[in-house]
């Protein structure tokens, strides 16, 4: 009995193992294939136009346009519609009707010198009242009031009118002493821009101002860079007390009050570089808060946006591609694979820099002044 089981449960054994529904080994994992996306490489930095390589501006202010004049008495050349306005204004109605007025004022007082003095009028006239003069005397200033209010009217409706939607917004901020500036619609770009000393003001090897930066105490570290043929939605406001700002060339001065919000807009119409300051007394380096604006071109201050990492208003990202699992990138399902292909995800916008545009140490203000 025993000769007969030990054969039996042999024999089951080895059918048993070779059943298929016996468990088999598993088998070595496919390579995974070679269509496989790689990560997405990050995207290349975008070059800031308004800079060369090692840093310095390229763009200089041409000479007696947006900068100050030695030995001028007159307005700078304006480069907005309203500051346009605004120089015809001075030049074509008040300086001739001060002038006339001032002649004739001058005129008459030297004609009743000489025609009514002692030697020449022994005895005074008794007329006290002259009706016809009088009206004359009363009636004509009101006419060059009126004769004058009316553009005055439309120019100060002009500095005060609303930005129109679409319009770049530059919220800038008075600080003691230096000015700092946001771009709240194009992914919140920060600047800090200081004033650039001299070169024997400043340790070695630290940015010293050149002429390609600007004039003496007009020239900082880092310009405004804004578009032209665009309205400009210039918000202001102060972290500790009043100051202004001011840009003669675009017929602005506006004051940054602490805890207030005053706003205005312009149009810049020339590309260029243009130099104002902060025009209320606010502290003992009140003199040295400059400012420098750079206009440029719409595109070029798109590229610039995008150098700060920021972005334009309405920009659509771009849409992300589909990785394919097999040879056939039109196909996710080659090679027999019945899942959806993964997405790659989205490049996160680089947050915005802080950084100064130049290698200055007193990017955060005015430090060490």
């Amino acid at each position: 009995m025993r000769s007969f089981l030990v054969p039996s449960i042999l024999l089951a054994a080895g059918l048993a193992f070779a059943s298929p529904g016996m468990a088999q080994p598993a088998a070595p994992a496919a390579p995974a294939s070679s269509a496989a996306a790689a990560p997405a490489a990050p995207a290349a930095k975008v070059a800031d136009p308004t800079l060369d390589a090692a840093g310095k501006p390229l763009h200089q202010a041409q000479p007696g346009i947006g900068e100050p004049v030695d030995k001028a008495f007159y307005l700078q050349q304006q480069v907005t519609p309203t500051g346009q306005e605004a120089h015809w204004f001075h030049n074509i109605i008040l300086v001739p009707l001060i002038t006339v007025i001032s002649i004739f004022v001058l005129a008459l007082l030297l004609w009743v010198i000489v025609r009514y003095r002692r030697a020449a009028n022994p005895t005074p006239s008794r007329t006290s009242h002259n009706t016809a003069i009088e009206i004359i005397w009363t009636l004509a200033p009101v006419l060059i009031l009126v004769a004058i209010a009316i553009p005055s009217i439309k120019l100060l409706a002009a500095q005060f009118k609303p930005a129109p939607k679409g319009a770049v917004t530059l919220k800038a901020i008075g600080n003691q002493w230096f000015w700092s500036y946001e771009y709240p619609d194009n992914g919140g770009i920060q600047l800090t821009a200081n004033m650039l000393k001299e070169g024997d003001q400043v340790g070695k090897g630290q940015r010293y101002r050149t002429d390609a930066d600007g004039p003496r105490l007009l020239a900082t570290d880092q310009r405004v860079v804004l578009p032209v043929g665009v309205p400009i939605r210039l918000v202001t406001t102060a972290t500790d007390v009043i100051h202004s700002w001011a840009m003669p060339a675009f017929w602005i001065k506006l004051d940054a009050i602490p805890g207030r919000l005053n706003e205005t807009s312009f149009i810049i119409q020339k590309e260029g570089v243009y130099f104002g300051q902060c025009s209320e007394l606010c502290g003992a380096r009140h003199a040295y808060m400059p400012i420098a604006v750079e206009a440029v071109s719409p595109a070029k201050f798109a590229q610039w946006v995008a150098s700060k990492g920021g972005t334009m208003p309405g920009a659509k990202a771009e849409p992300a591609s589909a990785t394919a699992l097999g040879n056939d990138a039109s196909d996710p399902t080659a090679n027999g694979a019945a899942e959806k292909a993964p997405t790659v995800a989205a490049t996160a916008t680089p947050a915005p820099s802080n950084q100064p545009a130049t290698a200055n140490p007193a990017g955060a203000g005015n430090t060490g002044n």
